[in-house]
């Protein structure tokens, strides 16, 4: 029996988990950046306050339109809205205390001192805010190199697992080089392949998977497909001892009715007969 369909687009990994692409559905800018950006908005309105603090307010704009862009990624679209929150606090307070600062420095012997007393105390006010904001920026500072390390350690091991980014995730393609012919048992050669993937979902724990089995049109399609739901669950069961939660790992067969090419050659036929492992993009995506 011979079933040809086309097969599901599929875009090389771009730039890691702060800029993952590839989607056809239509992305929105992530929620709260809106918010954000009108906190932005009404600092820059006041050109006394942000000539102040030039710097912060450049660092505040960047991450602002850092924090528009569209993402798959959820975690990280909530990160991104959350630094450009707190650099915009930031580019406010450093203005702020340069703002009392002079006014500080501009008091006059001849004030009183009940007014001097006043102003000096806001005068320290300032400058523990001052301390508060460079503390914060330190802060965001390492949250952002953090994000980064954690950004680039996700590509390496994407990398590692030949993974292809599509719209419905993450996909790792497994060959038919991890059964025997007819079988659904793992072989023990297999197990290097399945254990980086078990360390990836172990290192992820927020990330659902699907897998799904697959064979070439070789045989009875009903053998097909129980071939195939076997192959899959041979793949869930692997994962399930190596720790991964059962409520994390859905596994299907789909038999011969989606391959990724023809069935007309034996090479052609070997890349139709896999299991697929599909890790989700988000937190939000459903088995």
């Amino acid at each position: 029996m011979k079933i040809t369909t086309s097969t599901t687009p599929i875009l090389v990994l771009i730039a890691g988990v702060m800029g993952l692409s590839g989607c056809s559905a239509t992305v929105v800018k992530p929620e709260g950046s809106y918010a954000v950006r009108q906190k932005l908005t009404a600092l820059q309105a006041d050109p006394a306050m942000t000539n102040r603090a030039v710097l912060p307010v450049q660092q505040a704009t960047t991450a602002v339109v850092t924090a528009e862009q569209p993402t798959k990624d959820k975690a990280l679209a909530i990160y991104r809205v959350k630094l450009a929150d707190k650099k915009v606090d930031i580019a406010k307070a450093v203005a702020q205390t340069s703002y009392l600062e002079d006014q500080y420095k501009s008091l006059g012997q001849q004030q009183a001192d009940a007014r001097l007393n006043s102003r000096t105390q806001e005068a320290d006010a300032a400058r523990y805010d001052a301390k508060l904001a460079r503390q914060d920026a330190t802060t965001a500072q390492a949250e952002s190199e953090m994000a980064r390390q954690q950004a680039l350690e996700l590509e390496r091991e994407i990398s590692e697992l030949n993974a292809k980014q599509t719209e419905r995730g993450w996909v790792v393609t497994l060959g038919d080089v991890l059964f025997d012919t007819g079988r659904a048992e793992l072989k023990d050669a297999s197990r290097t392949n399945l254990s980086k993937l078990s360390a990836f979902l172990t290192r992820y724990p927020e990330r659902t998977v699907k897998i799904e089995g697959h064979t070439d049109s070789v045989g009875s399609s009903d053998s097909n497909q129980g071939l195939s739901e076997r192959r899959a669950n041979s793949v869930r069961r692997y994962l399930e001892n190596q720790g991964i939660a059962s409520n994390r790992l859905n596994a299907s067969g789909l038999g011969e009715h989606s391959p990724v090419t023809d069935n007309d050659t034996a090479s052609s036929r070997q890349q139709n007969r896999r299991v697929e492992v599909i890790i989700a993009n988000t937190t939000a995506a459903a088995l």
